[in-house]
């Protein structure tokens, strides 16, 4: 596994990678989630490479930039087991270098929910994923379907900016008690994380009531008092939306999704559920 650190480097080992190329790109202190990713990149491309880059443009002033949980080496490790064939661990400075003044914004997609929660994110996000692209220049990009939102928007920036890369979602990867696997699950504590999984029930819940025909609106407001009851507060949302478009569902149809986003403790957790 080649292992790339300055940023000038990755042009040069992307021209000797012969065959497809698949990007997985993570922040870092990886878990399962991450390896479905690479196990499913080398299914989709003949080469697959990883970024491991805590992106300080999409945390908000008072969000956990300073202990986001940082294991290189052990992450280093698990892209190794997996069968990585290269890592690039960029510098903040070698994505905004001195003067750096681009910001990438899209619109509509990113307004609501995690939009509206967490003001600035998806720029930061867009932003960054842009700058990962167009320098490692993969034929696809794999993402989690944990982060719905983020995925819509990645599409949406990638179609629009025209970068010549298929963008493909990987379904959410789980425990065995049904709480979706994140990095920020390390902050729980062992009571926290029994309550967490309130957020997993309450949309299994909300999708069964939903397909059975019961009224969205008393649906949702069910789930948000079942997370409030669990201790979840505060709920930044919990929503019917158009798979495709994100807008809120009041009339079941079409390719929906249940998302939601609720801290416990101190953890935000961020979730979703086909219906």
């Amino acid at each position: 596994m080649q292992i790339i650190r300055a940023g000038e480097d990755v042009r040069t080992a992307r021209r000797g990678i012969e065959g497809t190329l698949a990007l997985v790109p993570t922040m870092g202190a990886l878990h399962a989630g991450h390896l479905m990713l690479v196990r499913e990149a080398k299914v989709r491309a003949d080469k697959v490479a990883a970024t491991i880059f805590v992106n300080p443009l999409q945390f908000g002033a008072h969000e956990d930039l300073g202990r986001y949980p940082r294991q290189e080496a052990r992450d280093l490790e698990m892209l190794e087991r997996e069968g990585c064939d290269l890592v690039w661990l960029p510098g903040v400075d070698d994505l905004y270098p001195e003067g750096f003044a681009t910001s990438v914004e899209v619109r509509g997609v990113s307004d609501r929910w995690e939009g509206a929660a967490r003001p600035g994110h998806f720029a930061g996000v867009a932003t960054v994923v842009a700058k990962l692209l167009i320098a490692v220049a993969p034929d696809v990009a794999l993402f989690g379907e944990k982060d719905f939102q983020q995925l819509a928007v990645i599409r949406r920036m990638a179609a629009d900016l025209g970068l010549p890369v298929d963008i493909g979602g990987v379904p959410t990867v789980r425990d065995a008690d049904g709480l979706a696997l994140s990095s920020r699950n390390a902050y729980l504590s062992e009571d926290e994380r029994v309550r967490a999984l309130a957020l997993p029930r309450a949309l299994e819940q909300a999708r069964r009531a939903i397909i059975s025909g019961a009224p969205v609106r008393g649906v949702l407001q069910q789930a948000r008092e079942d997370l409030a009851e669990a201790g979840f507060a505060p709920i930044d949302y919990f929503a019917l939306v158009d798979a495709a478009t994100l807008e809120p569902v009041e009339q079941p149809s079409g390719a929906m999704r249940l998302i939601a986003a609720a801290t416990i403790g101190t953890t935000r957790l961020i979730d979703n559920l086909a219906v």
